[in-house]
């Protein structure tokens, strides 16, 4: 390795600095790189891969910029995720562009990097990563050890998403604080990884209606449909609490996804009215059931006298205490999670019939002064309560992303009768990146009732 000239400000430099002066390893301090490797990384797995970079040390050095070459590699703690999944990224530097210049041995822990990411393929971008100020004490005129850096990234689209090796920076607190940034001479550096992202399952938002909520055996009753899979074939059945009985039709979905179809019922014990997609029941692509009731016209034994009434059904609805809900505030150059609590949602089901409901949400991105935060990036911990002597029990939906896709606040099962009244809500957190433009930013939460 080629020495460095002995001057007065060459010679303090070396001894109170050391660290901060790089020069390319393998080679004199103006040695030309070797050769980038390229390759492609099979999803999957993650490649090693070389390519050239240009760094510059700090200008007290007296050092000129380094052309050389470094061997990065990424890993990811999720090869498949679904979109709106947040990804954990480790690019690890293996084999820096440059080393110590001089013969003073350099201490433990004074280097910490940063550096970034690049996507490509289905998601466009970068990622900022950054490493903990760690390192192994480096002997004069050795290479730099290797380090490694993470950070995270939210899904944002479905497909093949590529990440490379990006720039770095290496920098340095022994004396004084000083940075020297490497570049990928040549953008971006070969793939080193592949990830295949899929979509989230959509919350379903199929729903029915009867034309009558009652009939005698043998009576026809109209059932009408929406938001199901255009052209799909669909089932019409009877209920009888989670069973089905033999009443059944089957009808075409139009192409704008609804139905219309006429359903005999004789059966008295039928409860309800579902419909679904294919020939046997699905949660994902059924709705109802809706309530109905099977009029038993049994004559009159004589000498008897028939006592009846009516129970009207009641409707499924829900109220919100408020409409607006604030979010803690982050730093620009912190970022994080800024977090609140939804306002609390009221259901009353008070339909009588088999039937259970579902309540879902699904948010826009989060758009102010400086662009937008991904919808991805909001995530909830919904609860939910059942006032006391309700039929039914309300559960709270799972913790996690809501994103554009839509998550479950809460529900309640379907059962042979249901109904009652529950209070929902949800902790939510957004997860703002690092230096996210300053200003007001918002998004529309949407609830829906099915």
């Amino acid at each position: 390795m080629a020495s460095l000239p002995s001057t007065p400000l060459r010679r303090r430099w070396a001894a109170l600095l050391g660290v901060s002066a790089l020069v390319a390893t393998g080679g004199g301090l103006l040695a030309p790189s070797a050769a980038a490797q390229t390759g492609t990384a099979q999803t999957g797995t993650a490649q090693e891969v070389d390519y050239p970079t240009r760094c510059v040390p700090p200008p007290i050095s007296g050092i000129p910029p380094i052309n050389g070459t470094t061997t990065g590699e990424i890993t990811v703690d999720n090869a498949t995720p679904r979109v709106g999944d947040k990804v954990t990224v480790t690019y690890t530097v293996t084999k820096p562009a440059a080393g110590n210049p001089v013969d003073l041995a350099l201490p433990a822990d004074i280097m910490t990097p940063t550096g970034s990411v690049t996507l490509g393929g289905a998601q466009q971008g970068g990622v900022t990563v950054a490493g903990p100020k760690k390192n192994p004490p480096v002997p004069g005129k050795a290479p730099f050890p290797p380090f490694s850096m993470t950070g995270t990234f939210t899904v944002t689209a479905p497909g093949s998403i590529t990440l490379s090796p990006g720039d770095y920076n290496i920098h340095t607190s022994y004396i004084m604080e000083l940075d020297t940034p490497c570049t990928v001479t040549n953008p971006p550096a070969p793939v080193s990884r592949t990830i295949v992202a899929t979509e989230q399952p959509g919350a379903n938002e199929r729903s029915i209606q009867l034309g009558t909520a009652s009939g005698g055996p043998g009576d026809k009753v109209t059932v009408t449909g929406a938001d199901f899979t255009p052209l799909a074939d669909i089932t019409v059945a009877g209920r009888a609490g989670s069973a089905e009985t033999a009443d059944r039709a089957t009808v075409k979905a139009s192409a704008t996804g609804t139905f219309s179809a006429q359903l005999t019922v004789t059966d008295k014990a039928t409860t309800g009215v579902v419909a679904y997609e294919g020939t046997a029941w699905n949660d994902d692509k059924g709705a109802g059931p809706a309530a109905y009731t099977v009029v038993d016209d049994t004559p009159v034994p004589a000498n008897s006298q028939k006592l009846s009434t009516a129970i009207a059904a009641g409707t499924l609805s829900m109220t919100q205490a408020g409409d607006t809900v604030p979010l803690t505030s982050v730093d620009f150059g912190k970022g994080g999670a800024a977090t609140g609590d939804l306002h609390a949602v009221t259901v009353k089901d008070f339909r009588g019939g088999p039937a259970g409901w579902s309540l879902t949400g699904k948010v826009t991105d989060f758009t102010g002064p400086g662009g937008k935060i991904d919808a991805g990036r909001l995530s909830w911990t919904p609860a939910c309560t059942t006032k006391a002597g309700s039929p039914s029990t309300c559960a709270a939906g799972s913790a996690g992303v809501v994103g554009t896709a839509g998550a479950t606040l809460a529900s309640a099962p379907d059962a042979a009768l249901t109904g009652g009244e529950f209070t929902a809500g949800a902790k939510v957190s957004l997860d703002v990146p690092a230096f996210t433009a300053p200003g007001a930013y918002s998004g529309v939460l949407t609830l829906t009732l099915t």
